[in-house]
């Protein structure tokens, strides 16, 4: 009955109610263990050791990449990261032990960083490398920090818990991420242990490369492939929701309940993640059911995630968007009839490695939506020398996903719904399989577009 679950940043520094709400929640002896948790670092930690993520305010990586001076930084790093052990001293938190662990461990790292920025200044090799391999050892710390303190309190409390940090920061063994998770792993009792593992893991192809800030959820799913558990399972601070509660209301949504990872995909598209795809994926080849949580409400069986999912009556499981969105239209009258525009276009999104969340076409345009944040100038300058018109707008997008909303006249309701609150419909989509349908709007139009489609659903 072995489970593997992950535990977000947001949860993770309300450790009390994680201990209780998750780890003791109607368990007790035996039924403690067979337990994997994959922890994030406490929030905010992450955000001080490279940026924000929600604002881009600069991190100690950041000094680096500038050739400032990362000392002080990391200094303070150790103040507010002791801290924020003092808030869990009251719940078996071995204080000395907690501090001496992070002092230690950012002493450690501080000699690595001063070890990359010498052979930076040098001028001898790639800057990329070395930054990626800073943002690395800098993101390994949060990791680390959050897991021993989980790992210490429990054992405080008579639970058999053993850390397991694949972050590898005194292992220099050439690992790759899979083997440094089957290494780690493969002398363990599960029947009788609880496992703490470090949401970071350190390996050759280097999990931020592709992953950056979605590191986390990664190692949660390859331990999972590896381990084959009965369930894999997320625990975060909120329900997966039919609707943003922040946006309709707490008491206008629900738990979507049951869903499949096609769906998943379709949230994940518009910036709405259950899960990181590239997480998912294994996930779902292997079979493995992923159950999404609310730490705050344990008794709430949340929503189960499934391969082959297909909801038995016709209905709308979600309804998401974003308004962070660009919508690029290219227009040039020698398009009608003409074959190879579309990948001309597409090749040159490729060359500035930009991707899309939509995509519509005329005779003589095709209007393309992306995110904002991966907008550059030299896109549209590329365009322009290729095509006679090329326009920007800034808009939002709602969505309706569902596996089974193959429906007579769905889309005639929920463009009525749009219509009665006066929203103008720029363009409108949905493919074949029919689990998502998409109303690009104004971005001053996202919100009551999202509640009247709520309402017309319900």
């Amino acid at each position: 009955m072995l489970t593997v679950e992950k535990i977000g940043g947001t949860s993770m520094s309300a450790l009390a109610d994680v201990i209780n709400n998750i780890v003791l929640f109607e368990r007790s002896g035996e039924a403690l263990y067979n337990r994997v948790f994959v922890v994030s670092a406490f929030s905010g930690v992450t955000d001080l050791l490279l940026e924000n993520k929600k604002t881009g305010k600069p991190g100690v990586y950041h000094r680096i990449a500038k050739y400032q001076d990362f000392h002080r930084p990391l200094m303070s790093l150790i103040v507010q990261l002791k801290s924020i052990n003092k808030k869990y001293k009251s719940i078996g938190l071995d204080l000395t032990l907690a501090d001496q662990f992070i002092e230690n461990h950012i002493t450690e790292a501080q000699k690595y960083l001063e070890n990359l920025a010498n052979i930076l200044a040098s001028g001898y090799v790639s800057k990329a490398g070395i930054l990626q391999a800073a943002r690395e050892i800098l993101a390994s710390i949060g990791e680390s920090h959050s897991a021993f303190n989980f790992t210490n309190i429990l054992k405080n409390m008579g639970i058999n818990a053993i850390l397991i940090d694949l972050s590898g920061f005194n292992d220099h063994r050439a690992f790759t991420i899979d083997q440094r998770i089957k290494h780690a792993f493969k002398n363990i009792d599960f029947e009788n242990t609880v496992c703490i593992v470090t949401g970071y893991a350190k390996g050759t192809e280097g999990i931020m490369r592709e992953f950056d800030r979605g590191y986390s959820e990664v190692t949660f799913s390859k331990i999972a492939e590896f381990l084959k558990p009965q369930e894999a399972i997320i625990h975060k601070e909120y329900h997966l929701s039919t609707a943003d509660p922040a946006l309709v209301g707490i008491e206008n949504c629900t738990p979507v309940g049951y869903t499949n990872y096609d769906i998943a995909d379709q949230l994940a598209d518009v910036g709405m993640e259950a899960i990181h795809p590239k997480a998912s994926k294994p996930l779902e080849i292997n079979g493995i059911h992923l159950r999404i949580k609310n730490t705050f409400e344990p008794a709430h069986p949340g929503t189960l995630i499934t391969r082959n999912f297909i909801c038995e009556h016709k209905r709308v499981e979600v309804i998401t968007g974003t308004d962070k969105l660009l919508l690029i239209d290219v227009y040039d009258p020698l398009m009608v009839g003409s074959v190879g525009s579309d990948l001309h276009i597409m090749q040159i999104f490729y060359k500035h490695h930009i991707s899309y969340t939509f995509k519509a076409t005329s005779a003589n345009s095709i209007s393309i939506a992306i995110w904002e944040r991966d907008f550059v100038k030299k896109l549209i300058s590329d365009l322009e020398d290729d095509f006679e018109k090329v326009t920007i707008e800034e808009v939002a997008m709602v969505c309706l996903l569902g596996s089974n909303i193959d429906q007579p006249g769905l889309l005639a309701k929920s463009a009525y719904a749009l219509t009665e609150k006066g929203i103008n419909i720029k363009s409108a989509g949905f493919a074949l399989r029919k689990v998502n349908i998409q109303f690009l709007v104004a971005r001053e139009h996202f919100k009551t577009a999202i509640i009247a489609l709520n309402s017309a659903m319900n």
